[in-house]
């Protein structure tokens, strides 16, 4: 079987932790920040994991990481 390609815009979005959950960043701080409260932006920064649903789909797109 040829070798997996991973997906280089997943690979730049996700990383594994070595318990094997797959980080992701959080949306909606790119712009408009003016209009958001300073403690909804200090959560946003922080990294989610990614769902339950969507983990076997991102895992197929990092075949490597």
């Amino acid at each position: 079987m040829p070798k997996m390609k991973t997906h280089r815009g997943a690979a730049k979005r996700f990383k594994k932790t070595g318990t094997g959950k797959i980080k992701r960043g959080q949306s909606k701080m790119r712009h408009i920040l003016t209009s958001k409260e300073t403690k909804t932006k200090r959560k946003l920064t922080a990294s989610a994991y990614v769902s339950d649903a969507d983990h076997a789909k991102v895992a197929r797109m990092i075949p490597y990481a």
